[in-house]
């Protein structure tokens, strides 16, 4: 029985989003971060980095996002290549949002949506280094339909991101290759329903309680 303790963030959608496209059945236990409960010990004992998604596999935890993508298209044996130099570049392209992506445009969302204190040249340093992220994804892009030819856990732990650049105030209008993917996954029914976990209740929460998340 597979678990996901997860909440309404790019980093848990990756996880929801690979289950749904995987179609494999799984529970979705929703962590309530704007009460702290990834900080909760019970949840510490699965997770010791306090944060999500947490995916949990007949007893098995596995936490940080990327991780989890690896183990779940290692155990289903899709969305990662087998041959070595196919599943290095996949892997590649995940270490790029989770070292790239995920920091920069996360600090943007922090300081453009939350901070209570506006500090422009902070907001903008963030801004334009996810915008040249950005580019890299959308030449990258040029004459694919996915970021590795054939869509990949890469697509998955990129998009997720990508899917909320307005949040970070980002505009992609001007990067026509990265808009045509962005628009091109999102019409994939599994992936959208993975956009859907946990459920609008809980996103409604965490939109509530963001001021609050960002300053633990």
């Amino acid at each position: 029985m597979i678990e996901l303790y997860t909440a309404p963030t790019p980093n848990g959608w990756k996880a929801s989003v690979m289950l749904e496209e995987l179609g494999v059945p799984y529970t979705v236990k929703p962590i309530d971060l704007g009460k702290g409960a990834q900080k909760y010990p019970d949840y510490l004992k699965l997770n010791p980095n306090g944060r999500i998604p947490t995916l949990v596999d007949d007893g098995f935890a596995v936490f940080e996002s990327g991780a989890i993508l690896i183990y779940l298209a290692e155990k289903f044996g899709r969305f990662l290549p087998a041959d070595a130099k196919g599943r290095s570049t996949v892997i590649q392209w995940v270490m790029f949002q989770m070292g790239g992506i995920g920091p920069m445009q996360g600090q943007a969302n922090v300081f453009f949506r939350y901070w209570p204190k506006k500090i422009p040249e902070v907001i903008d340093r963030y801004q334009n280094e996810t915008r040249r992220l950005y580019s890299v994804l959308d030449t990258r892009l040029q004459g694919r339909d996915y970021l590795c030819d054939e869509f990949s856990i890469a697509d998955i732990a990129n998009v997720t991101w990508v899917h909320i650049h307005k949040w970070a105030g980002v505009e992609i209008d001007d990067l026509p290759h990265l808009k045509a993917w962005l628009t091109r996954l999102r019409a994939r029914p599994a992936l959208s329903r993975g956009l859907d976990v946990p459920g609008k209740v809980e996103q409604e929460k965490i939109l509530q309680g963001a001021q609050q998340i960002v300053q633990r």
